[in-house]
């Protein structure tokens, strides 16, 4: 009866083991199925920036061969030299440069204050309408936003900014100087600032949030106030957070089209005064692409796109690595 029992008690244990090992084949072989589709999903974005990298390498194969690096550094969009039409890309790459660069400078220190604001200031009862409002600007609309720029912001800020400026500083300074026009670099750049702000705020505020209590507490436990436990403990936390979230935003600012059409007014030379009509490298490509005259015009603006392409891989580059030394020397 016993050796019964031990031989029942055995055949248990070999049952129960092979159950098992089928129970951890299932999940070994499920974890396997998931970890390809995840692969297949990241391929799929790393194909797609392979395959827009070959269509502008491929596409700007002509203007590449004829005007080299020339493209980059030449004043002038389009001109003719004997009857050969040459194209350059700097008016198109300063404005995008420094329409974008107001947006951040603009939409930087207000977007970090609010998300700080939201995160550790707002009382409870108005944090959800405030952020509400705030991440509702990022559903608009850039045509609405670039209709709200021409009809309501370019007039005031002509009327009361620009030109009793460009009057005055604008006589010694040359980014101010006049004459004013109807749209302008600055223009397209504040409006820019309106639409990345939401992104700047929101981000600020989530990294905020997560800071954990212990960082606020210690400095609470030695008698700083509140400002002081946000300045000297919160934001060193939250930095490589809050640098990603501006970055963000410019790669938005970098990529804007629509608002940039419709305000900074599509002039294809160069000015260094920011009250003076612009172009942006995506409002020129949106602009002529549909009515190119000829293969070397369309060669043209998609190298022009690919000068874009690598202002902004390398832009987002440099932020990830900010952010990475930022975030190891904060550990």
């Amino acid at each position: 009866m016993r050796v019964e029992s031990i031989r029942l008690l055995i055949e248990t244990k070999a049952v129960r083991n092979r159950i098992l090992q089928q129970v951890y084949r299932r999940i070994h072989y499920g974890d396997t199925v998931f970890w390809l589709i995840t692969l297949v999903f990241a391929l799929v974005v790393v194909g797609m920036i392979g395959a827009i990298l070959f269509v502008t390498l491929y596409g700007s194969a002509m203007a590449r061969e004829q005007f080299g690096w020339g493209f980059l550094t030449n004043p002038r969009w389009y001109h003719e030299q004997d009857g050969v039409p040459i194209y350059g890309a700097w008016p198109a790459v300063y404005g995008t440069l420094a329409s974008s660069t107001i947006a951040v400078l603009l939409a930087g220190p207000i977007g970090i204050g609010s998300g700080v604001f939201l995160a550790e200031l707002c009382p409870p009862w108005l944090r959800m309408p405030l952020s509400v409002l705030i991440e509702l600007l990022a559903a608009i609309p850039s045509v609405i936003f670039g209709l709200w720029g021409v009809l309501v912001l370019a007039p005031l800020f002509e009327r009361h900014i620009a030109i009793p400026v460009s009057r005055t500083i604008g006589t010694t300074v040359p980014l101010l100087e006049g004459p004013v026009s109807k749209g302008g670099v600055m223009i397209a750049g504040m409006v820019l600032a309106l639409m990345i702000l939401p992104t700047i705020a929101a981000i600020t505020r989530d990294v905020v949030a997560v800071v954990p209590n212990s960082q606020r507490e210690l400095l609470f436990s030695l008698g700083a106030t509140r400002w002081q436990v946000i300045w000297l403990a919160v934001l060193p936390y939250a930095f490589a957070g809050v640098i990603g979230g501006v970055m963000l935003g410019l790669g938005r600012a970098l990529g804007e089209t629509m608002a940039a059409v419709m305000l900074i007014g599509n002039r294809t030379t160069v000015s260094l005064s920011l009250f003076a009509s612009g172009t942006t490298s995506a409002a020129l490509i949106a602009t002529q692409l549909p009515n190119r005259e000829d293969a070397l015009h369309e060669s043209a603006l998609i190298y022009l796109a690919l000068i874009l392409f690598a202002i902004t891989f390398t832009v987002n580059a440099l932020a990830r690595l900010l952010v990475w030394r930022i975030a190891a020397s904060t550990r």
